[in-house]
């Protein structure tokens, strides 16, 4: 095991096997440092000249220019980063919830996880909830305490909130280093184990008790080791370097490091990462045994555009040797149902932020670039031909929050349709919809930063511009009474002329009922042979509605009389006449507006519930009951008109702080109330 105490910084080492690989994932929120992290990580391991540049000037971080002005970032990134001869796959999703997919994709991709968390901020909902995603996948966890110099509060007391926030059992969370204040703010730390320390030395606080507790975590489920300990016997630095790492990789201990800004932290938790840290043959997640010489079995990972390549796919590979030039299977839900999709994979390259490196091949449990994998799509397994296998994928949020968009001229709707379509295959998020019913084009995504981040994209990387315009949700129309109509079409020009006339009988059915049709013609009035034509004008006006322009649903029509002559009736007359009667009977009638309701559920801490069902009162939802779906956790089920649903995404996350998440599925269309839908129809 290299020493801790004595790190090597350089460029990513040759790897010759998967036990020289860590691959990390870093989970926090937005505005927790998270990313500031990595690029200081980066610099101590003497990838980049300064935090955030390489060697060549350009930045590492793969921004957008909407990052850039939100500063926040908008997708997963990886640092591969060279320690101890070991290679780090620094993977650093981004930490805003409109961007959970990407997040859920790193931590499938990953093998170990740094929860950073800040000094400065308590320890948000959605985080412990990813701990314990990650508890419940046997992932280890190590806790990177952010912003020291910022806040003003002890190093100690941070870490007891962390204890209460995961509800860690006890010797579950120690400091494996303490940090070394000068004038108020950390400038150092002093490894608990080893004694070294790490930047300014004085003056150095007393790490006897925290070295203490440490230890006996460490002892704890070794029973050679406790038993030296208990009998006095002094512990080696090799002793309990392998201790650490057994109860790391158990999850039985997940160590601290203290960090700052200005560098402080970062040369430790490398040493952490590469010494504690499991390579991807410990694996503890079900996968394909992590050897090199297998055939190969790997994962999309994320998908990504670039104006002179390309698309990119980042891979996971889990067995198997990946090189140039190669055939590869490609098998997801996007492929057809039981037959793979055969792509050939030209270069291969190394992430680092945006940059790509070539490299000549990738082994089991590294993280490698293809580019030009047309049909490929985040959650597909690759795999060698002949040999399948089937990769299990991770959760995608629900994308809820809906955007309609027009193009903005001509030229942009000429473009619209293939860059939706190539920005749909990049983000997994997204969802895209030609409703039939209001005929608009709405895409569906998980709140406003994604929105604006997907119309960024269209904008700045497919130079196609639209504009947004209101979401409409599709409204019915029914007849509130019955009502009888008459319609008449006598026309004369010379030649043919045009005769038909309908009688029709109009009657509202239950709910969800459809429509009917029904004739009682006595004596041959119409022909047989045109009774098939008026339903067919029926069911045109239905579609086109009799009073907002919104279809007709849920009605009888039944042809009672009419008239036809010899030779100037036909069977468009017969349509035409029938769409006028059934007009003339709206005019007879009570026309009711009808909306559409959802089936609502909302998972919610209980300390929301209050404020939650107040809300769900101010937009007209029925609350059909609750249940408990965990310690402090309720499910409410509640039926809400989708009028009132089109920014309850946002809502929801604003009065909740994040912490609930709900889904919808349409259930019926109801009367929508009178005040409401005079709005719609113009009628006081």
């Amino acid at each position: 095991m290299p020493d801790r105490s004595t790190a090597r910084a350089g460029q990513a080492p040759a790897v010759t096997g998967p036990r020289d690989l860590r691959n990390v994932v870093l989970i926090g929120c937005a505005g927790v440092g998270k990313t500031t992290l990595a690029e200081s990580l980066a610099h101590a391991a003497g990838s980049v000249g300064r935090p955030g540049r390489v060697a060549d000037g350009t930045t590492v971080a793969d921004h957008e220019p909407v990052e850039h002005q939100q500063q926040r970032s908008v997708q997963l990134s990886v640092l591969p980063l060279a320690w101890n001869g070991v290679k780090i796959n620094l993977i650093d999703p981004p930490g805003h919830p409109d961007f959970a997919a990407e997040l859920h994709a790193a931590v499938h991709a990953a093998d170990a996880a740094v929860f950073v968390v800040s000094a400065t901020d308590p320890v948000t909902a959605p985080t412990r909830a990813l701990w314990r995603e990650c508890a419940a996948e046997g992932i280890p966890r190590a806790i990177a305490v952010a912003k020291l110099d910022v806040a003003r509060s002890s190093f100690e007391d941070i870490l007891a909130a962390c204890h209460n926030a995961f509800g860690l059992g006890p010797d579950t969370l120690r400091p494996l280093f303490l940090p070394v204040h000068h004038d108020g703010h950390p400038d150092g730390s002093v490894d608990l184990l080893t004694g070294h320390t790490y930047g300014r030395t004085e003056p150095l606080p007393d790490t006897a008790p925290a070295r203490e507790s440490l230890v006996e975590a460490i002892s704890g489920q070794d029973d050679t080791l406790m038993e030296r300990y208990l009998s006095g016997d002094p512990l080696d630095t090799d002793a309990l370097e392998a201790g650490l790492r057994r109860e790391v990789l158990a999850c039985a201990l997940h160590p601290a490091v203290p960090t700052s800004e200005n560098g402080l932290g970062a040369t430790e938790l490398l040493d952490l990462i590469a010494a504690s840290f499991p390579d991807p043959t410990e694996r503890t997640r079900p996968a394909p045994e992590c050897d090199p010489d297998a055939p190969l079995a790997a994962q999309v990972v994320r998908v990504t555009g670039d104006a002179y390549v390309g698309r990119i796919s980042l891979l996971r590979l889990y067995a198997g040797t990946l090189r140039p030039d190669t055939r590869i299977h490609l098998a997801g839900p996007d492929h057809p149902a039981d037959q793979d999709t055969e792509e050939r994979v030209t270069a291969l390259t190394s992430p680092f932020g945006k940059l790509q490196r070539p490299v000549p091949h990738a082994v089991a449990g590294d993280l490698v670039c293809a580019a030009k994998l047309t049909t490929a799509r985040a959650g597909d397994t690759a795999h060698d031909p002949g040999h399948p296998v089937k990769l299990d994928g991770w959760t995608l949020p629900e994308p809820l929050l809906p955007i309609a968009v027009e193009a903005h001229s001509k030229a942009d709707d000429d473009k619209l349709s293939q860059a939706l379509t190539r920005l749909a295959a990049e983000d997994q998020a997204l969802r895209l919809e030609q409703n039939p019913d209001t005929h608009q084009l709405v895409l569906w995504c998980t709140g406003e930063a994604h929105a604006e981040v997907v119309l960024d994209r269209l904008r700045t990387r497919h130079n196609v511009h639209v504009d947004t315009v209101e979401h409409r949700v599709a409204l019915r129309e029914t007849f509130g009474t019955a009502a009888a109509g008459h319609g008449r079409l006598v026309k004369q020009s010379g030649g043919h002329g045009q005769y038909a006339i309908c009688e029709l009988e109009v009657e509202p059915l239950p709910a969800g009922s459809g429509f009917e049709f029904k004739e009682h013609v006595v004596g041959g009035a119409v022909p047989r042979h045109f009774i098939p034509s008026v339903e067919k004008g029926v069911r045109a006006q239905l579609a086109k509605g009799v009073s907002t322009g919104h279809p007709l649903v849920d009605i009888r029509v039944t042809l009672t009389d009419g008239k036809a002559h010899s030779v100037d009736s036909s069977d468009s007359a017969f349509q035409t006449a029938a769409a006028l009667a059934l007009r003339d009977a709206a005019e007879h009638a009570v026309i009711r507006l009808l909306e559409p309701v959802a089936a609502v559920g909302i998972l919610l801490p209980d300390d929301y519930l209050g404020a939650v069902l107040g809300d769900l009162s101010a937009r007209r939802g029925r609350v059909l009951g609750t249940e408990t779906a965990g310690p402090g956790v309720t499910l409410l089920r509640a039926e809400v008109p989708e009028l009132e649903l089109a920014r309850y995404p946002v809502d929801l996350r604003s009065l909740t702080h994040g912490t609930a998440g709900f889904s919808r599925a349409h259930l019926r269309h109801e009367p929508m109330p009178a005040a409401l839908a005079a709005r719609f129809t113009g009628k006081d």
